[in-house]
């Protein structure tokens, strides 16, 4: 286990951009020396929402070294190695381990339908290569091979990483992970920022969200409310992230374009994507502001 507990507000960088696709590193360290004075628990990079599988092997192992670098070792630091197979994924977690991440964050096999035996094999694979404690991550709307109940407890009774991100959505399976779990050390993450609140009521650790790059202060305050046991104040404080949540929508659905329109409104970085034509339309990133100027208090 790493020294460093994992817990409690994880934003999932985006991964600045400039217009020509290239990563903007001096704006990415704008953006985690913010989120890192704000006081945030951890930082997920190379995820989803940093546009991870679209990186080169070298812009991620970069985008750890700089998170390590500006946070100054007070958040725990998750790699992910994104990649469709347990070899691909081997050689990765091995060229990034000399950055020093805290943890490493691994999905499911993908492309390729497989089974639960498979999956159990792919992780016991990568779990069997590294010293790093191991973050398993279901995000079956992408991988399109979902990690169902009775494999995350075999991966649990197994011994087998430390905890799960679940980014599906589904809060009954979550709900039923977090409390049939035989260990109650594993760390079970929400990945989805509309389940927050009650993931944390029903004993998750922490929330990895795409949204608290724009502000991470609702979400500090869901975990404040957590620790003293305030269950009003955890759906009120929900509510006030389901309203920021309005920025997606506004933008066509897009996630990553929204948050990254968003926070360059707010000047850590500008709006564009790897795939410049995925970017916010200027139609979009106008509604996109019309939702944060509705919001009071927006910090």
């Amino acid at each position: 286990m790493s020294s460093k507990e994992l817990r409690g507000v994880i934003p999932a960088l985006i991964t600045p951009m400039k217009k020509d696709g290239s990563v903007d590193f001096a704006s990415m360290e704008k953006n985690v020396a913010y989120l890192s004075a704000a006081g945030v628990h951890g930082f997920f990079v190379n995820g989803t929402t940093s546009e991870g599988p679209i990186l080169s092997r070298a812009e991620k192992k970069e985008c750890v070294r700089l998170v390590k670098s500006v946070s100054g070792g007070k958040q725990a630091v998750c790699a992910a190695c994104i990649a469709p197979s347990a070899n691909l994924v081997v050689e990765e977690i091995k060229d990034i381990e000399s950055v020093g991440p805290d943890y490493v964050v691994c999905v499911t096999p993908f492309y390729y339908p497989v089974s639960q035996a498979v999956i159990i094999d792919h992780f016991t694979k990568i779990c069997g290569s590294t010293e790093l404690p191991v973050i398993f991550y279901d995000i079956p709307q992408h991988t399109h091979n979902p990690i169902d109940l009775a494999t995350r407890m075999a991966l649990v009774e197994a011994g087998l990483g430390v905890g799960m991100k679940d980014s599906s959505g589904d809060f009954a399976e979550f709900s039923r992970s977090v409390l049939s779990c035989p260990k109650k050390d594993f760390i079970w993450i929400q990945g989805s920022d509309l389940l927050d609140a009650y993931s944390l009521g029903i004993g998750a650790k922490g929330m990895v969200t795409g949204l608290s790059n724009i502000t991470p202060k609702p979400y500090l305050d869901l975990v404040a409310c957590a620790e003293r046991g305030d269950l009003a104040g955890l759906v009120k404080i929900q509510a006030r992230i389901n309203e920021i949540a309005r920025v997606i929508p506004a933008a066509g659905g897009r996630v990553i374009a929204a948050i990254k329109a968003a926070v360059a409104h707010l000047g850590r970085c500008e709006p564009w994507l790897r795939h410049t034509a995925l970017t916010a339309t200027k139609g979009e990133t106008d509604a996109v502001v019309a939702v944060l100027r509705g919001i009071p208090d927006l910090e």
